[in-house]
This record gives C-alpha cells, structure tokens and sequence, in this order.
C-alpha cells in the first residue's frame, strides 16, 4: 500500500502521524511511505532521517495527497485537506466529529474511508489509541492549571501545594477515566487537596484502593459538582462519552460561584468541552476569561509537548496502521471489530451512531 504522512496544519501542531521509526516498520513490511517535507521538523526529525528510513520526501501536502491510498495524520484534517481527499482513500486520523458538523459535513462528501483513533477499541473495553493522549493531556492539566493560578498570569495567586502553615490549593477532576487519573497523579504528587468525581460507583471503589488516602472520591451528582466548584481553585474536565459530544457538567451559574482567579482546564475540548463557557483555544491564545475564572480550552493540548506525544501515540497506532496497509482498510476492519469500531464515515455515510445522534444525521451501519 502507498501511506501518506503530510505536514500537521493545525496551530502550533508539531507531531506527525508516522515517526522514522514507524515508517521502517511499514517499509519493512513491503509498503511505499510518502512524507510530506518538513512533516516531522517540529520535533526534531529531518526529511533525511525519514529517507534513511526509506521514505519517499514530497514537496507538498497535495502530493502526498494524490501519491497515497491511505493518509495518517495526528490532528482532524483541516478544510483545505478535506478537499483532496477522495473515495480511494482511507484516513486514519484522530477526529472527534460530534463536536464538529463541517468537517463531517466536509468527509462525507469526500467519500473516503475515515477511521478516527479515538472510537477504536478494545477487548478491555478501553480506547487504545486516545489513551496515551489522554495520558499526557491528564499530566499537562495539572502543569497548565498551576501555572495560570500564579498572580502574574491572572490567577489567584496560589500555589498548588501550599507550604507548611498554608493550605494547598483545592483541585476538583470531573472524570475518572485515564485523563483523570493522570491529573490525580500529577496533582497528589504536587501535594494538592484532590477530589475525583465521577458517575460509577465502581469506578470510585477502584480510584479509592487505587489511590487511598492521597484523594477523596464523590458521586458526580449536580449537587455535588456545584458544591466542588463553589470551593474549587483549579477544576478539571476529564470527562468523555465515547465518540459523542461532552456533556456541560459545569453551568454559568456555577461559574460565578467560584472564587475570582481560579482556573478550569477542559481536557473534554475536542468534543465540544464540559464546561458551558468553554470555546476552544489555540496554543497562540490558549486562555480566556468568564465571570472571573480563567478558561483553558486548548483543542490540542498534547501538541505543546510533542516529542513525548509523537513517540507515545506512534506505539499506539502502528499496528494499526500496519493492519490497515498489510490487508486493506476493509479486510483489516472485517477481520478486527476493535478496529471496525474506529470507522466514523465512509461512501458518504456516517458509520457512527454517536457522531449521526450529534447532528440528526442518519446512522447507516458498515456492513
């Protein structure tokens, strides 16, 4: 098969789909590789570590576009990508349409195979390819949210950790999923006053034995959310409803109870976000502020560390990528429900119910 890797687009997204390691394992396998120049610059690898690897290097995106039956990406493809997308190809991308009409709207009309990293499964009932991103968005949370609490950046003025005599900073995560967790870690190793809060009672029973005394554990009842946000100076949305939009867990209203300078940091974004007052940002702009509490809402948070999140993403998806190439994109999702399970859109029809419910659009299932 002929892969693509072209050049992230996205503001200030400096991973790429496949690193050179990657693209000699698809080599290896008798696959032809095209990277666009310069795709993997942004994390310090060179067209020719790509061509030692056995890569072809492409001037532009619409080469690699019109050289390739399958395209990987890291980021959503933008609108100027949706347009050289065809019926003969299959994209393997994170896409996270239920927060996003025109880019369904855009993939339809391609026509192409479109599998979204983030919906594809596991015999654990987990999501393979969104946990290592949500790993590192859940740490990041931690990091980002420390940081625009400190006066100079318009926060409050407190240290997470307190210090002997002053009390540590009061840090509520809405979600005990692997976003969560990895906020928790980050947060308890910081020395914070931790609380998760979450739907499942059983999941709360494992992040206690899980955690002990380092956190409390809360049923994420509405009650219980407003009372968390009324005393809160940092909270975290980590919630996810697979491949469907977040539900707004936060209200305005809850908002203006908070005290001024506190921060809310919405991991849930790239689904729409779970905070009513949340709007996606940018690297570039990557906070904002309503009724007094600063709003990070940055749609690729993983993006700011992207060495890490290349490397952790690529040990996800590649033997993916190489089922995909090694069988052809139909073969491989017969042969693999997990992989099945990723396919979003394809012959212009949309293949998940979750993304169909989130605009009214008809949900035809991949037979």
């Amino acid at each position: 098969m002929r892969v693509g890797v072209p050049k992230e687009i996205k503001n200030h997204e400096y991973r790429v789909g496949l690193t050179p390691p990657s693209v000699e394992e698809l080599v290896r396998h008798g696959h032809d590789v095209f990277v666009e120049t310069n795709a993997g610059m942004g994390i310090d690898f060179t067209d020719k570590d790509y061509q030692d690897a056995g890569a072809t290097i492409l001037n532009t995106a619409a080469e690699v576009f019109a050289q390739s039956d399958m395209i990987v990406k890291v980021k959503e493809p933008q609108q100027s990508e949706i347009a050289m997308l065809e019926p003969r190809h299959t994209l393997f991308t994170y896409l996270h349409l239920a927060a996003d009409q025109p880019q369904t709207d855009g993939l339809m009309k391609s026509g192409a195979t479109c599998i979204a990293y983030e919906t594809v499964t596991s015999d654990s009932r987990q999501l393979p390819l969104l946990k290592p991103m949500s790993e590192v968005a859940g740490r990041m949370s931690v990091q980002v949210g420390a940081h625009y609490l400190e006066k100079e950046q318009g926060g409050r003025g407190v240290l997470l950790g307190g210090v002997p005599g002053v009390a540590p900073a009061r840090v509520a995560i809405l979600g005990g999923g692997v976003s969560g967790v990895n906020a928790a870690q980050m947060a308890t190793g910081l020395r914070a006053d931790v609380t998760i809060y979450d739907i499942s009672n059983e999941r709360l029973a494992e992040l206690d034995m899980h955690f002990g005394s380092q956190i409390k554990t809360a049923y994420a009842s509405r009650a219980a959310i407003a009372a968390a946000v009324a005393k809160a100076h940092l909270v975290i949305g980590a919630v996810l409803v697979p491949g469907a939009a977040a539900p707004k867990l936060v209200t305005r209203e809850m908002l203006k109870t908070m005290k001024r300078g506190s921060v809310l940091v919405d991991i849930a974004i790239d689904q729409g976000g779970c905070f009513e007052t949340s709007r996606a940002t940018t690297h570039d702009d990557p906070v904002y502020e309503e009724e007094g509490v600063i709003h990070y809402c940055v749609a690729n948070m993983p993006g700011a560390v992207a060495r890490t999140s290349a490397f952790a993403l690529n040990n996800a998806t590649l033997p993916f990528v190489l089922k995909l190439a090694n069988q052809g994109a139909e073969a491989a999702m017969r042969a693999d429900k997990h992989l099945a399970n990723g396919l979003n859109v394809s012959d212009g029809k949309i293949r998940h119910e979750a993304v169909a419910e989130a605009f009214g659009y008809t949900f035809e299932a991949w037979q």
